[in-house]
């Protein structure tokens, strides 16, 4: 039988598996504990269900989501509207060497990927859709450049760069944990008693907040915002596609625009971003289309493929242990905050800025505090990362189209 869901009941059923996915998080301890996505839960037992119905031969479904995209923008653009540059320069240096890394672990994974890719006689740009993409990338990322990739000709990219999110938001929360307490243990690693300055805290705080709380006036503000930087972001992006023939997604010149807009507003008006509002609106944006991106995603597709997905996430794993470990626990000091740092490092690299705070909330729960790795890894995760990220990403799958 062929079940064809239109537009709406298809953004019915993608919110009621956003749902369904957070209840199964509060009732199952192990998904809480790798701080796996309501969206993804709800969205891959969606999956497997229609896999096996499609395998039995019961239901052909066919799902409408050209809403996704517009959910996808948002997003981004919330992500972009995060970035205010006054938080960056209270990092300091630490900041600046934990952000370096990323690029540069950015920039690896795309190497690993494509040469495994091409060892295994996979399409190249698979091997970025399994490397920076879905790994420093996560499910936004995966679901974002994975349509972009589909457009260029490579079947499957979606689905795959999803499935190798997900086996990545695992991994990085079982390595993250160990990593890090192998290094306090091996070095007697402890808390410093030093604490940052009162001015960091209170910034990362109220970063953006708006005293006057969200209400229907100031929350259409901020929608104003958006869709003015989603807007600009779009022409951008096309009037750059054009001029260059430079693939360029119309969400990354949102983001790229927001960026741009927040710092703008920051010297004229504080408070015209009103971070609350913003991250109600990124967070929502965000479920709903993971939400409808893992559960159309076609699973019969990537089982060819489930193996050599798996040795190079692996590979993927192996290297950011040996590289927070090794590398950058030097380069950030070789005290506890650079441990915890590490840890946060694994979590976002391989998945999500949550996964990351977990990883650092489960170290410093055992051994101690860490102000500064909260400092710093947050604002690294949240929208900097994606400022080295984004543009390696674009130029891999520009050189390899």
């Amino acid at each position: 039988m062929n079940l064809e869901l239109n537009q709406i009941t298809t953004l019915f059923l993608a919110v009621s598996l956003l749902l369904a996915g957070g209840l199964l998080i509060r009732k199952i301890p192990i998904l809480k504990r790798f701080c796996i996505p309501a969206p993804v839960v709800g969205g891959l037992l969606f999956a497997i269900l229609v896999t096996i119905f499609r395998q039995a031969g019961l239901i052909n479904l066919t799902l409408d989501t050209t809403l996704q995209s517009l959910f996808m923008l948002t997003f981004f653009t919330t992500v972009g509207l995060g970035a205010s540059f006054k938080l960056v320069k209270l990092g300091g240096k630490l900041l600046v060497i934990y952000w370096l890394a990323c690029g540069a672990l950015a920039l690896i994974q795309s190497m690993i990927g494509v040469s495994l890719a091409t060892v295994l006689d996979l399409e190249p740009l698979l091997g970025v859709v399994m490397g920076p993409i879905s790994m420093e990338g996560g499910h936004g990322a995966a679901t974002a450049f994975g349509g972009t990739i589909e457009d260029l000709g490579v079947s499957s990219a979606l689905s795959i760069g999803l499935a190798a999110a997900t086996f990545g938001l695992v991994a990085g929360g079982l390595a993250g944990g160990p990593s890090v307490k192998y290094l306090i243990t091996k070095y007697k690693l402890q808390p410093s008693e030093a604490d940052i300055n009162d001015e960091v805290a209170a910034a990362v705080e109220s970063n953006g907040d708006s005293s006057k709380g969200i209400n229907a006036q100031n929350f259409m503000i901020q929608i104003l915002i958006i869709t003015f930087c989603m807007a600009a972001g779009s022409y951008l992006g096309e009037l750059f596609s054009s001029s260059t023939g430079f693939v360029l997604p119309s969400y990354v010149g949102a983001m790229f625009v927001a960026v741009i807009v927040r710092n703008i507003l920051d010297g004229f008006k504080r408070e015209a971003v009103d971070m609350k509002s913003i991250d109600l609106i990124g967070d929502v944006t965000l479920g709903i289309f993971l939400s409808m991106a893992l559960m159309s995603i076609k699973l019969w597709e990537v089982a060819d493929l489930a193996l050599p997905m798996l040795l190079i996430v692996f590979v993927q794993v192996f290297f950011i242990v040996l590289l927070g470990t090794l590398v950058l626990f030097r380069l950030l000091g070789k005290n506890y905050d650079a441990a915890v740092m590490v840890g946060g490092f694994i979590g976002h690299g391989l998945g999500a800025t949550p996964n990351a705070m977990a990883n650092m909330s489960a170290i410093t729960g055992q051994f101690g505090p860490s102000r500064r790795a909260f400092l710093i890894v947050p604002i690294v995760g949240a929208f900097l990362i994606d400022l080295f990220a984004i543009p390696i990403i674009i130029t891999s799958i520009n050189l390899l189209k």
